[in-house]
């Protein structure tokens, strides 16, 4: 879990308006604040996959601007959500510069905070309300849905924010394809901290994931 030590601080836009690939290795280690009437749910991140746009066959953005990709097109340090397989929720930080399309989607994390509303959200996850192991877990236990596409994570007075720390040792990171897409699946652009039990077991065979 993560040190309760370390110093957070809320991110800057001009700090993600870079690649995807760098902004998936920069939030490793960086946490998602949810605060709503419930109480507050904080998340370390562990496991993180990048999407560019029209360059990368497997993102949302491949085919061009649409109503349902918008926010993904900058600006960046917006919050990126999307509905799959007509059950699930997924959330992303949108990173480049405003008109060009990228984000990173956020896999799994450490709960370090609000552990009790974590568990309540979601009864049935492994982990015992200490982790949340792939995306649909994440954003579950987060308490975010399709009300909170958009949001600004850089905004001191958002519901949902983003706090960087120290940055995690390239040496404590690892790489490989990403989970469940359906085109470019063994291009490596899944990140993880190497050790962390919120980390998703990989299937290369899995069911194929909508674009992100």
């Amino acid at each position: 879990m993560t040190d309760e030590t370390v110093t957070r601080r809320l991110a800057r836009r001009e700090e993600l308006e870079i690649d995807p690939l760098d902004l998936a290795l920069n939030l490793l280690g960086s946490e998602i604040e949810s605060r709503s009437d419930q109480g507050t749910v904080r998340v370390r991140l562990v496991e993180v996959e990048a999407y560019r746009g029209l360059d990368d066959p497997a993102s949302h953005c491949y085919r061009g601007r649409t109503p349902r990709n918008e926010v993904m097109w900058g600006p960046a340090g917006h919050l990126y959500v999307y509905f799959v397989y007509g059950m699930h929720f997924c959330a992303n930080v949108v990173g480049l510069k405003d008109g060009e399309p990228g984000a990173v989607l956020l896999r799994a994390g450490e709960i370090v905070e609000g552990r009790e509303l974590a568990r309540a959200r979601r009864p049935t996850a492994r982990g015992g309300g200490l982790v949340a192991k792939g995306p649909a877990v994440l954003t579950s236990v987060l308490g975010l849905d399709r009300a909170h596409n958009g949001l600004d994570l850089t905004d001191p007075d958002s519901p949902v924010r983003l706090l960087l720390g120290e940055p995690v040792s390239r040496e404590a990171i690892r790489s490989g394809p990403r989970v469940g897409v359906a085109a470019a699946k063994d291009v490596p652009w899944r990140f993880w901290i190497d050790g962390s039990p919120a980390v998703s077991t990989y299937r290369r065979n899995g069911r194929a994931r909508r674009r992100l």
